[in-house]
């Protein structure tokens, strides 16, 4: 691996940690039992759902703007450092929420989620000028194993931290878990100094716009929206994914939370998110070979009918063993759903604008991904029971099943194809 692929490849790793210690695992504990106390139990767990609705809100909205500046600017590692920076120093504050401190929390949680989102557009811009054409999915590829491996290993050092603070000479688990919030920030500065130092900007000639940023990133969604009518299969597809992703996106961010709620010990959530870490990578391996066995419509739709008995389970759940056996039947399907989802996508996706629809893809899933812990949220607060703001996920994913079944990806290769050679002509004439 040349040394600039492995820089690209460590920034995964580093900046997992977010992923993994402050969305996923520690930090839920931390604000249902510190940031939170004193609010009504229901309430504290409708308000991290919230914060996390308006994080992803704030990401979609500035998603479409930040991919114009990546492709017109010549300014990606100024822009890659400034929202790494953002994210790293909102990590290293969340150290300092206190009790009752919650919307100091929530509001760090949305800056270093900004950060986090923000920073990866310009990553992900990186990796065609980093890669050969011929090597791309193999380093997109170790670049997500390692992002596995970087976050699934602080997770494990934080909680052995948590789990074991007098070893570390720490007073309580309370301060170990702000000290470990404080870790991810130094861990993803640590891993992004290769990628700081290594990376060339790509010269690029001076484009002259005569509209805004935001104008051209949003012109290109909309162009996007109407090409669309194109592509019917692509379409439904879409609205499939948009459908089941929310899902999953809720249950990653909400689960925690949730099982915390319920009465779950803080130490077990947190050790059960590490488990799911490791079952994922053979797992998202395991559905890749299915694919070639079943097809990966079949596969798809097999990983979420998991996702509907891990929401039954979920509703149900009452002790840390059923946490552990919901953690293990997520880390089982989790990478599964996404890979095949990518890939279906892709194979429908017309040769000559890879990059707009993939754009599009990653946009309007961020748009999509609002409703699931607002819908939790808010039947939570509704009902006073999180036990139903977690049935309530049932819907995206029998939704997206549903439509998964009109999908004919056979038809939407076709569709593809007959679309690319309509464009080529039409470039042709215009030329």
């Amino acid at each position: 691996m040349r040394k600039i692929t492995r820089s690209w490849v460590l920034y995964d790793f580093g900046n997992s940690a977010f992923a993994t210690t402050i969305m996923a695992a520690v930090l839920p504990v931390f604000y249902y039992d510190v940031a939170a106390v004193g609010v009504d139990e229901n309430l504290a767990a409708s308000f991290w759902g919230y914060s996390q609705s308006i994080a992803v809100l704030i990401v979609a909205i500035l998603a479409p703007i930040l991919g114009a500046i990546s492709d017109y600017s010549a300014a990606k590692k100024k822009f890659l450092r400034f929202f790494a920076y953002m994210g790293m120093l909102a990590s290293i504050l969340l150290a300092f929420v206190g009790e009752g401190d919650y919307l100091f929390a929530s509001l760090l949680l949305i800056i270093g989620t900004i950060g986090f989102s923000g920073g990866n557009v310009f990553y992900d811009a990186f990796l065609p000028e980093i890669a050969k054409e011929e090597e791309i999915d193999k380093v997109s590829s170790a670049g997500f194993a390692w992002g596995y491996i970087g976050g699934g290993l602080l997770l494990a050092i934080n909680i052995l931290m948590i789990l074991k603070y007098e070893w570390f000479g720490l007073a309580n688990a309370t301060i170990a878990s702000q000290v470990s919030f404080a870790t991810v920030g130094l861990w993803w500065f640590l891993f992004s100094l290769p990628l700081f130092r290594n990376i060339k900007e790509e010269k690029k000639q001076r484009v002259n716009r005569e509209r805004s940023y935001a104008a051209i990133g949003f012109s290109r969604v909309a162009s996007t929206i109407k090409d669309l009518k194109h592509y019917k299969q692509l379409l439904i597809f879409l609205l499939a994914f948009w459908m089941y992703n929310d899902g999953i996106s809720t249950i990653i961010k909400m689960a925690t939370i949730y099982g915390r709620d319920i009465g779950i010990d803080g130490n077990s959530l947190i050790a059960a998110l590490l488990i799911t870490q490791f079952v994922g990578i053979p797992c998202t391996f395991f559905f890749g070979w299915l694919a070639t066995k079943i097809s990966a419509k079949k596969a798809l739709s097999l990983s979420l009918y998991i996702y509907i008995g891990i929401v039954i389970l979920g509703y149900f759940m009452t002790s840390a063993i059923h946490f552990y056996l919901l953690a293990i039947c997520v880390g089982m399907v989790q990478g599964g759903a996404q890979s095949l989802s990518r890939s279906i996508f892709g194979r429908m996706v017309p040769e000559n604008k890879h990059a707009e629809f993939y754009g599009f893809y990653g946009i309007s899933s961020k748009f999509a991904a609002i409703f699931g812990p607002f819908l939790f949220a808010f039947v939570g607060q509704l009902t006073g029971s999180s036990r139903l703001g977690i049935i309530s996920l049932v819907v995206f994913f029998v939704g997206g099943i549903l439509l998964l079944k009109f999908v004919d990806i056979d038809k939407g290769i076709e569709d593809a194809q007959r679309q690319t050679a309509v464009n080529e002509k039409i470039n042709i004439i215009s030329k």
